[in-house]
C-alpha cells in the first residue's frame, strides 16, 4: 500500500518512492518529489491559472513517454480543472494551483508543459516564446549567439526578454506581452525568426527542414500557436539524466563557451534559487508586459 502524506491538509498517496527513474545517475522517484517540493515556491507562479499538459514517463525516460492533456482518471476532486478551447472542441484540463496539486501531479512522474495564455483569457496571449533548437554539430553555445541577437531585436520593439535552458539541447527565450492574440504573436515571432536567418544565414534557420538543420539553430516560432505548449520553467525533463529547464542570467548566456556551462540538474536548482531568486519573476508582472508593434 502506498504511503500517505499530508500536504497542506490534503492526503496524498505517494507510490514507488525508491524506484530509479534516471538510471544514469540513480535518481529516484522520491528524489523527484523532493525536488518539486523544494522548488514549489518559484515553480507554482509559472503554472498558476494555466492549463497543464503532462508529458508522463512513469518508468523513466527509457520507458513509455506519453502526453496527457485531458484530466487524468483518478484526479482528486480538490484539484482545480477548467474547460479550455481546443481545435477538436472544448476540453477539461488540470490547473496546478497549489502545493498539494503539484505533489499529486509530480507523483504521476511528468514534465509540465503550459500554453502561452491564461485560462481566463484564452483569446489573448500573455507570453511570446522562441525555442532555439541546435542541429548537430551546433549546440547550446550557438543557441546563445542567436539568443543575444533576438534579445536586442526584441528590445528594439520595447519587449524585454528572459532566457532559460530547455533542459535538453537548446535554449528558450520568453517575454511577457499583452494586447495580442496567439495568432498575431505567432506572426510576429515568425517575422523575427526570418529576420534572424537573414542577419545570421550561417547560424540561424526559421524553417524546420531537416536537411538544412546540421550546424544551425532552428528558431522555432511555432510554439506561440494557441494549441501549442512549452516546457514550464523549473520542470524536470524526461532525459537520460534529471536535467531541468532552468532560468539563466544574460551574463551566463554571454559567457557560454561550452555546452556544459548551461547544463543544470535537479540538484543544482535550490542553490541557484537561493543565489538568484526566480530569474523569470518579471514575466509574472503585468506592468512589465510589452506590446507588439
Amino acid at each position: 500500500m502506498a504511503p500517505i502524506t499530508e500536504v497542506e491538509g490534503r492526503r496524498l498517496p505517494l507510490s514507488n518512492l525508491d524506484k530509479v527513474l534516471y538510471p544514469a545517475t540513480g535518481f529516484t522517484k522520491g528524489e523527484v518529489l523532493h525536488y518539486y517540493a523544494t522548488v514549489a515556491e518559484v515553480l507554482l507562479p509559472h503554472l498558476r491559472d494555466r492549463a497543464v499538459s503532462f508529458l508522463r514517463y512513469p518508468d523513466g525516460p527509457d520507458g513509455q513517454v506519453f502526453f496527457t492533456k485531458n484530466v487524468p482518471p483518478g484526479t482528486p476532486d480538490w484539484v482545480t480543472t477548467a474547460e479550455v478551447p481546443r481545435v477538436e472542441g472544448p476540453s477539461r484540463m488540470v490547473l496546478v494551483q497549489d502545493l498539494p496539486s503539484l505533489m499529486w501531479a509530480a507523483n504521476l512522474v511528468t514534465e509540465f508543459h503550459t500554453h502561452q495564455w491564461l485560462v481566463g483569457t484564452p483569446e489573448e496571449a500573455d507570453r511570446i516564446v522562441f525555442d532555439l533548437d541546435p542541429g548537430a554539430p551546433a549546440s547550446i553555445v550557438q543557441c546563445c549567439e542567436v539568443a543575444l541577437w533576438l534579445r536586442e531585436r526584441l528590445a528594439a520593439d520595447g519587449i524585454e526578454t528572459y532566457a532559460k535552458t530547455s533542459g535538453s539541447k537548446g535554449l528558450h527565450l520568453l517575454a511577457a506581452v499583452r494586447g495580442a492574440s496567439s495568432e498575431r504573436v505567432s506572426e510576429y515571432a515568425k517575422e523575427l525568426a526570418v529576420e534572424a536567418e537573414k542577419a545570421m544565414p550561417r547560424l540561424a534557420l526559421h524553417r524546420m527542414t531537416r536537411n538544412l538543420r546540421p550546424g544551425k539553430v532552428f528558431v522555432d516560432w511555432s510554439q506561440n500557436a494557441a494549441r501549442k505548449t512549452t516546457a514550464t520553467p523549473y520542470t524536470l525533463r524526461a532525459r537520460p539524466e534529471p536535467t531541468v529547464s532552468a532560468p539563466v542570467t544574460w551574463e551566463e548566456v554571454e559567457e557560454c563557451g561550452s555546452p556544459g556551462r548551461l547544463d543544470f540538474h535537479a540538484t543544482d536548482i535550490a542553490a541557484r534559487v537561493q543565489d538568484y531568486g526566480d530569474l523569470l519573476a518579471p514575466l509574472l508582472d503585468p506592468d512589465s508586459a510589452g506590446r507588439l508593434p
